[in-house]
C-alpha cells in the first residue's frame, strides 16, 4: 500500500513534526521535511506531497502570515483538521558553553518572538539570529558550524543532539500554544461533528465606511460566531486588504451555508479553505432560531405560503 506523503517544516524534531505525529500514525505515512511553510504547501499543490502540516496561529504572535498568505493564493487547498500544541523552549548550547558567555542566540523568527521578553531579561546583550526552524538552529549548533552560541529548541532536543540544556521552560507565556492544520487538495469535506470550524478569505467589494460591517452581518444574521478575523494586505492591490476568517460552523449547517451565499452575493472574492473538526472538541453553541431545524421550518413555512397555505 502506498503511504500518504506529508510535507512539514523540518528537519526532524520541530514542533510541526510533533503536530504531524499527533495527527497521524507515523507507521502509515511518509514524512517529508521541507525548508519552510510555502515549500510545504507548494509540495501539495505540485503533487509532490499528499498533505502538509503547517502552523497557522499561535497565542503570542497571532496568525502565521506565511501560512495565511500562501493558502490564500494559488491553486485551491483546503484544511482538513487541526491540532493545538503547547509551546515552550529549552536553551541549548555545546558542552562547555557558559550561560554568561552567550553572545548570540538562534531560533525560528516565531520562536524568538515568543521568547522576546525572556531574552531581554536574561540575555539582554545577546544578538538574535533567525533560523529556518528551531530544530535546524539546534542541529547547526550540534554540528559545530553555527555563528551563534545557543539556540532555543523544542523540549528534548538537547538530549537528542548531545547538547547541554542551559535553561528549560523558556517562554514569555507559560500557557503559549500553537495551532497547526493539516492541508490537502480539495476533496470530500470531513463530516460535521457539531464542533467545527470553517476557514475563509474574503475580499471586500470596496473601501468605504461600513464595508466590513456589511460583511460581518452575513455571519451575525445567521448566528455564526467568528473565532478569528484578521486583515492581510492584498498583493494585487496595494492599500487594500483581505480578511482571513475562522467561523465556528460547518458548511453542511444551513446557517453556515446561507452565510456563504450572503458573502458570495456581496463580495467580489470569497475563498473557501475548508470545514473541519475544531481541536477543542467542544460543541458549538447554537443561537436561538439558527439551528438546522429552525431553517428547515422557516423554508417549509415559505413553501406553504407559495402554495397558498396561510
Amino acid at each position: 500500500m502506498t503511504r500518504a506523503r506529508y510535507a512539514y517544516l523540518g528537519p526532524a524534531g520541530t514542533f510541526t513534526e510533533a503536530a504531524l505525529l499527533a495527527m497521524v500514525d507515523p507507521e502509515t505515512v511518509e514524512l517529508m521535511p521541507v525548508i519552510d511553510v510555502p515549500a510545504a504547501l507548494s509540495a501539495v499543490r505540485d503533487g509532490d506531497a499528499d498533505f502538509a502540516v503547517v502552523a497557522i496561529e499561535n497565542t503570542v504572535e497571532g496568525g502565521v502570515t506565511a501560512t495565511l498568505d500562501t493558502l490564500a493564493a494559488g491553486a485551491p487547498l483546503v484544511i482538513l483538521g487541526e491540532v493545538v500544541l503547547p509551546v515552550t523552549f529549552e536553551l541549548v548550547a555545546r558542552a562547555g558553553t557558559a550561560f554568561e558567555d552567550i553572545a548570540a542566540v538562534s531560533a525560528h523568527s516565531h520562536g524568538l518572538n515568543q521568547c522576546r521578553r525572556w531574552l531581554a531579561a536574561h540575555l539582554p546583550g545577546a544578538g538574535q539570529v533567525a533560523a529556518t526552524s528551531n530544530a535546524a538552529a539546534a542541529r547547526e549548533l550540534a554540528a559545530g558550524t553555527a555563528p551563534f552560541d545557543a539556540a532555543l529548541a523544542p523540549p528534548g532536543t538537547g538530549a537528542r543532539l548531545g547538547l547541554t540544556v542551559l535553561r528549560d521552560g523558556v517562554a514569555d507565556n507559560v500557557h503559549a500554544a500553537t495551532r497547526f492544520v493539516q492541508v490537502g487538495r480539495p476533496t470530500s469535506i470531513p463530516a460535521a461533528t457539531g464542533a467545527d470550524k470553517t476557514t475563509l478569505v474574503v475580499h471586500l467589494p470596496d473601501d468605504r465606511a461600513g464595508a466590513l460591517l456589511l460583511m460581518l452581518e452575513q455571519f451575525a444574521a445567521r448566528g455564526v460566531n467568528l473565532s478569528r478575523i484578521e486583515s492581510r494586505p492584498r498583493p494585487d492591490a496595494p492599500g487594500e486588504y483581505a480578511f482571513s476568517i475562522d467561523a465556528l460552523a460547518h458548511i453542511d449547517e444551513p446557517r453556515m451555508a446561507e452565510a456563504l451565499v450572503g458573502l458570495r452575493r456581496t463580495n467580489p472574492s470569497v475563498t473557501f479553505l475548508g470545514s473541519y473538526p475544531a481541536a477543542t472538541g467542544y460543541p458549538t453553541p447554537i443561537a436561538p432560531g439558527t439551528s438546522a431545524e429552525d431553517f428547515a421550518e422557516a423554508r417549509a413555512w415559505v413553501q406553504g405560503l407559495r402554495a397558498g397555505r396561510h
